[in-house]
């Protein structure tokens, strides 16, 4: 899938629009000639099928995180077999939208945040396409891409949502819930949100060169607020369901200003692996390579 306009501007992009949607999102409205189609991939297979189409004419690719019907915990997702079937899927940017708990008063439930920041606490995922016989080190100083982050601050704004610009978002990696002591030290690091998903995913589209974006979509005060019931799935699930109508709105917003053509990323996103691969071209792993045809291409051709 090509994603070069026919714009005469020699770095004129056509984007397509990834969705990655977090619990309760299994679905996107409005698609237009839309289409479940199975992407495999040569890290196995993504958590479902990708589902194509066309929103306000911007082509779209759509991942349910957890699968239809949420059957994949937090931490059995095949997070780079996802990246790589939305990459491969010619997508451009990826919108990640996730269920999290407060960490903050000023953070209710049905809030949104737009994260820019992480503290990555998971341990049992794999955490890059990069391994022995080809090594590359992204720079992650500042994981999400401002560009995507204003547009959906507008937008947000726009539709009258309670949302916040900025805030870290500490993953950590479940399935069960925070004790009080973990609740407690991440409101000490100054965290703004809780959430189980969001890495390695951004890790990996970095890698592979995509501009990420999370909006944050608050369903409790995790388990340190003194006049909050501890977290239980019927709460959070009730809370959740109002947030996905509340989060549909927001994609079909975004999605029309995300499409308009554009030229590189000013932040350069697009251009992670630039001079990130250190192994030498001659001590490269051919049989990893091949399985880094969509995410490294780009910079793999050209050593």
């Amino acid at each position: 899938m090509s994603t070069k306009s026919h714009s005469s501007h020699p770095h004129a992009i056509e984007p397509v629009v990834g969705l990655i949607g977090g619990s309760g999102l299994y679905d996107i409205d409005g698609l237009e000639d839309k289409e479940w189609r199975t992407v495999e991939t040569p890290w196995g297979m993504p958590s479902d099928q990708l589902l194509f189409g066309r929103l306000a004419g911007v082509r779209c690719v759509f991942l349910p995180r957890h699968g239809r019907g949420h059957p994949i915990p937090p931490s059995r997702l095949n997070y780079r077999a996802n990246i790589d079937a939305l990459k491969r899927s010619g997508v451009t940017d990826i919108v990640s939208l996730s269920a999290v708990g407060s960490l903050k008063e000023e953070l209710p439930p049905g809030h949104f945040v737009i994260i820019d920041q992480f503290i990555d606490r998971s341990f049992a995922r794999e955490k890059s396409f990069f391994d022995t016989g080809c090594v590359a080190h992204v720079s992650m100083a500042d994981p999400l891409c401002p560009r995507i982050g204003d547009v959906l601050e507008e937008k947000a704004r726009g539709l009258g949502l309670g949302v916040t610009r900025g805030g870290t978002y500490l993953v950590m990696e479940g399935p069960q819930f925070s004790t009080r002591a973990e609740s407690n030290l991440y409101r000490s690091w100054g965290c703004s949100v809780v959430g189980m998903t969001n890495m390695p995913e951004a890790k990996l589209a970095r890698e592979a060169e995509i501009c990420y974006a999370t909006v944050a979509m608050v369903t409790d005060y995790d388990c340190w607020h003194a006049d909050h019931d501890s977290v239980t799935v019927d709460a959070v699930v009730k809370v959740m369901q109002s947030n996905a109508d509340r989060a549909r709105a927001l994609v079909a917003s975004v999605i029309p200003a995300l499409g308009k053509p554009r030229g590189p990323c000013r932040a350069g996103c697009d251009r992670a692996l630039e001079h990130a691969l250190i192994t030498a071209p001659d001590r490269r792993d051919p049989t990893l390579l091949a399985k880094l045809d969509a995410v490294a291409g780009r910079v793999l051709r050209c050593a």
